[in-house]
């Protein structure tokens, strides 16, 4: 008999998921009602934020942040190619050129160096990524004095190279609350914020525009309908209230990850936490040796019943932004050889010793048939 299949990711779901949600079904108010207020606040007093605005996804955030941030059509943005591709595609919604710099090649987060150099007169703001939940060298890349939008929405529970919480800077931060996400709502993401100028017009673009007031069909401006509901918040809600034991049960899974593949030839593992940075753990990352081959790894892995992904794709080699904006291959060396090499292995609070023993030793097998 064949082993269990092993998947990429699980959510935590338990029976408090479910009475938060059944409550506010048996309420009759699933939008727009208390959960929205609780959710949010309790979620800034996580991360240390003095405030947040929940919306409908990550990509949602980015968007409203971007715009809060003074983005304007014309104008560049400069960002990682290395990303998920909402990332950019919140630029180029936003009539923006997302403009791409290079990454580090230890923490693959964008490059200061690189982003500095990438900066013209066009140039309005910075959208760094804090991948695969390591953080950004914000310090380095507030150097700049453009305003900065944080991608986080890999990053919950990360902190940043000073020690303090991803997300606790007065700029916009946003967080990510899909199903394989250090916690979820289902769908849903969350923006931090510093100044209640910013909330306010996040608050009110979310929903169509409607007047801080929330005077019913009173609108003062144009917006969309990026809410969250009152259904997701309470599952939110009910994951906070077991975040820590979550995050820490992702550490765990992460370390028995770093002993059984410490050794194998050629594999990239994922940066070790630098000064006071800290890596929220989200998706475990390696780049297995160029010999071995990314997709070829990833079929020897599914053959055995085992879930892994390429984790992620170059962004600026992507055809939208080939076609659109002329990118091509060699202008980002670092982020193009990360990509080609990378796979995501399975990762979730819920995994337990032998399955990452099972997937180490078929990663090490697959690794070593090439």
């Amino acid at each position: 008999m064949s082993e269990e299949p092993i998947p990429l990711a699980r959510p935590v779901i338990g029976q408090a998921e479910e009475e938060a949600v059944l409550e506010v079904l048996r309420s009759g108010q699933l939008s727009l009602g208390p959960r929205l207020a609780e959710f949010e606040e309790g979620f800034a007093a996580f991360v240390d934020a003095p405030m947040a605005s929940a919306v409908s996804s990550g990509t949602a955030g980015l968007e409203l942040s971007l715009r809060a941030v003074g983005v304007k059509p014309g104008d560049e943005v400069v960002t990682s190619p290395l990303s998920f591709v909402a990332s950019a595609n919140v630029c180029v919604i936003e009539g923006a050129t997302p403009v791409f710099a290079d990454i580090d090649p230890v923490t693959l987060t964008i490059d200061p160096q690189a982003a500095a150099a990438a900066v013209t007169g066009k140039t309005t703001a910075m959208l760094p990524v804090h991948i695969f939940g390591y953080p950004a060298d914000m310090a380095a890349l507030d150097e700049t004095g453009l305003p900065m939008v944080e991608d986080a929405c890999e990053a919950l529970g990360a902190r940043y190279g000073d020690g303090s919480k991803v997300g606790s800077r007065a700029n916009p931060a946003v967080f990510g609350f899909y199903a394989n996400k250090q916690m979820t709502t289902g769908e849903g993401g969350m923006v931090t914020l510093g100044e209640p100028a910013l909330k306010e017009l996040i608050d009110s673009e979310r929903n169509q525009g409607r007047s801080p007031d929330m005077g019913w069909l009173s609108h003062e401006r144009l917006g969309f309908n990026f809410r969250l509901s009152d259904i997701a918040c309470a599952l939110g809600i009910a994951q906070l209230g077991h975040l820590d034991e979550m995050l820490a049960a992702r550490e765990r899974v992460a370390g028995w990850y770093a002993e059984r593949l410490a050794g194998i030839e050629g594999l990239g593992l994922p940066c070790p936490d630098q000064g006071q940075a800290r890596r929220g753990w989200f998706v475990y990352v390696v780049q297995v040796p160029a010999e071995a081959g990314r997709d070829e790894t990833i079929g020897r892995l599914a053959e055995k019943g085992i879930q892994s992904k390429p984790y992620l794709p170059a962004i600026h080699l992507m055809e939208p932004y080939r076609e659109r904006f002329g990118y091509r291959e060699g202008q980002f060396p670092v982020a193009e050889e990360v990509a080609a090499r990378s796979i995501a292995l399975p990762f979730f609070p819920q995994m337990t010793e032998g399955q990452v023993e099972r997937v180490s030793a078929e990663l090490r097998t697959a690794v070593g048939r090439a």
